[in-house]
């Protein structure tokens, strides 16, 4: 994304189309986008884009129908979901904005979606696929490791609950890791939770058989279960072990409420958007596209109160967090590690989930930007079965079926040391293994910085994931 904008001292935008663009509104009668708009340079391209998301997305959450269709013609003209990161992005978010319009008709909307089933093994397949293309969930299983590799030690059964079990190749190396101690391995249990028997049988197969190629005593407990539904006090903790919880990107889910009764009872109105002036846009050198959404969209656009602080919203969603959380406590676990999304997409105004998303998962397409090729099947399929998804979640999707309400370590620190933990450091050791995995794979751009005891892993200044560590703390 280096090259995507001018230098300082490059030519001005005044005899530019862009100058005609911000003079355009989205109204009924403004007809086909200009000939011109394909032709535009990508910098100039990626301005347009954004500033007819902004207006599209405010004519969405006004209920203007009319003026919403026009922004997504015109959008569809630029956006394309393999041209550049800006093209790409756009392409999704417009499907996202699209798909809220849509359910005004119900019958339309199901219509148009009754073929669309994503099968357990396509989705396991495109997390894989992240993992592969993308650091974060390599450096999150790196630190859950040897921070559980450090509270465990000496200890000579182990019991790990991993609240949402696919993925075998975390646990294989956490075996490699306990069979190399020096006072050798414990008796190692883990009870992996999953909605589906078969990925959890995969699971058993996998890790059986690297335990018993590395001689560690070992049994693997399946529970099939959604998360929302899982009873807590049946995962059969036993007296003498030494627990410790892994949750990656798993306990946002939770947040999930029905928020129409609080939507009638304590209406919030969505503020617009001005489109701003773009005069003297260019003359920036920003690295990537999250720099530039930064700088660029904050100067029209300011989060509303509820985006940043307690809401009526967040305070209710609360409770069923809280009976979770308390139900691990009462477990009593020597160690709980929680990776989550670093961004505040639970915000009760749309405005705010749209431009809270937009410049994050600016950061995570520009990240497939810097390594992997456009044409890629496999950048293609995480970006539209994986982050599309997610888009659409958290900008089409209300009350129950608001599944991505990703949330900061803000809000998540006061919310664990109210249920009763406390938070435990990450280790130096964990810090420096998880930096010189960067080094190793060549991750350019990426960055861990520690805040507050916890690590955030980000793509240049863009924040992007978090990893915490914390343990039951009892009562006095």
């Amino acid at each position: 994304m280096a090259g995507m904008f001018q230098e300082e001292g490059s030519s001005s935008v005044t005899s530019s189309p862009l100058q005609f663009f911000s003079l355009m509104s989205l109204s009924p009668g403004l007809g086909s986008p200009y000939p011109w708009l394909r032709e535009m340079k990508s910098e100039e391209r990626g301005l347009c884009l954004i500033r007819l998301l902004v207006a599209c997305a405010n004519h969405v959450a006004a209920g203007s129908v009319e003026n919403a269709n026009i922004g997504l013609e015109h959008i569809s003209h630029l956006s394309s979901p393999d041209g550049d990161t800006m093209q790409r992005i756009a392409a999704y978010f417009t499907e996202a904005l699209a798909d809220r319009m849509l359910k005004g008709w119900p019958g339309l909307h199901k219509a148009l979606n009754s073929t669309k089933i994503t099968s357990v093994s396509e989705e396991i397949l495109v997390k894989r696929l992240f993992f592969e293309l993308c650091p974060f969930l390599r450096l999150s299983y790196v630190l859950t490791n040897q921070a559980i590799l450090e509270a465990m030690e000496g200890e000579k059964v182990v019991h790990i609950i991993d609240l949402h079990s696919y993925e075998s190749a975390q646990w294989i190396n956490l075996l490699q890791l306990l069979s190399a101690r020096p006072e050798g391995p414990p008796h190692l249990r883990i009870t992996g939770i999953h909605e589906q028997k078969e990925v959890l049988e995969q699971m058993a197969h996998r890790l059986n058989e690297e335990a018993e190629k590395l001689d560690i005593p070992f049994q693997f407990n399946p529970v099939v279960s959604r998360l929302e539904n899982l009873d807590v006090q049946s995962l059969r903790v036993k007296t003498g072990e030494a627990l410790a919880v892994s949750s990656v990107l798993q306990l946002h889910s939770l947040l999930t409420f029905d928020d129409e009764v609080l939507r009638r009872n304590s209406p919030l109105v969505s503020k617009n958007i001005n489109s701003g002036n773009l005069q003297g846009v260019f003359q920036m050198n920003s690295r990537t596209l999250g720099d530039f959404l930064e700088k660029d969209v904050s100067n029209v656009y300011s989060p509303s109160p509820d985006s940043t602080s307690s809401s009526p919203l967040s305070l209710a969603t609360s409770q069923k967090m809280m009976n979770f959380l308390n139900a691990l406590w009462g477990l009593s676990p020597k160690l709980m590690v929680v990776t989550e999304q670093e961004s505040n997409h639970n915000g009760y105004s749309l405005i705010d989930r749209i431009m809270e998303s937009l410049n994050y998962y600016a950061a995570l397409f520009d990240c497939l930007e810097s390594t992997v090729p456009r044409a890629s099947m496999e950048r293609q399929k995480v970006e539209k079965m994986l982050f599309g998804e997610e888009i659409k979640n958290i900008i089409a999707c209300e009350g129950l079926e608001r599944k991505e309400r990703h949330e900061k370590l803000e809000k998540w620190i006061p919310r664990f040391e109210v249920a009763g933990f406390c938070r435990v450091p990450l280790s130096y050791h964990a810090i420096l293994q998880a930096r010189r995995l960067l080094q190793s794979y060549g991750y350019d751009g990426y960055k861990i910085k520690e805040e507050s005891g916890c690590l955030v892993i980000c793509w240049h200044n863009q924040p992007l994931y978090s990893v915490s560590a914390w343990r039951f703390r009892r009562y006095s």
